[in-house]
């Protein structure tokens, strides 16, 4: 009995020191702040590299968090893999770049794959950031390139089909540049 929980404490805390990677769009592993998971149910598979948590999910990197009914964390030999939340809906929070504001992504599903380096929001997905607001079925960001791409659903009597964005004027705080274009954050 001892070995098991040491043996499900080691898997544990690896699966704690792993973390979504991306420069701005998942945890980081290079921050020296640890993951924390608390969940009402943790299931370890030491031998498939799979962890389950199921109810009131939380995983906290600093001021990065993932909220869920269910996370599955998948890792490999190079680290952890493939994240998949999902909820009613699931929730995605991050300080932006510059620290002067958040995002705040919700969908069903949330997946975040290393391979790809890519956070996916699938069914009923929004992502909120300072007043922008990009609405659609699947939701693609690219962590890399920070490059964002949505997907309108099927289309049905009641709408639907279509993806919806809501993009705030340029502050009237902005600089101008030398060839008279704004720049803001």
């Amino acid at each position: 009995m001892r070995l098991a929980n040491n043996r499900l404490r080691t898997l544990l805390a690896i699966t704690l020191a792993l973390t979504l990677s991306g420069p701005a769009g998942a945890f980081s592993l290079d921050s020296e702040l640890p993951i924390t998971v608390s969940a009402d149910n943790a299931r370890l598979d030491d031998a498939k590299g799979i962890a389950t948590y199921t109810g009131d999910v939380e995983l906290v990197q600093g001021r990065t968090r993932l909220t869920a009914e269910r996370v599955v964390l998948y890792r490999n030999v190079d680290g952890l893999s493939r994240v998949e939340a999902s909820g009613q809906p699931a929730r995605y929070q991050q300080p932006t770049r510059n620290g002067e504001g958040e995002t705040d992504a919700r969908a069903l599903n949330i997946t975040w794959s290393a391979d790809e380096n890519r956070l996916t929001f699938e069914r009923e997905a929004i992502i909120e950031q300072n007043g922008n607001l990009f609405r659609g079925d699947v939701i693609h960001y690219d962590t890399v390139r920070r490059v964002v791409t949505a997907e309108g659903g099927t289309k049905t009597e009641t709408g639907g089909g279509r993806v919806e964005m809501i993009i705030q004027p340029r502050s009237t705080s902005s600089t101008q540049g030398s060839d008279g274009s704004s720049e803001s954050q």
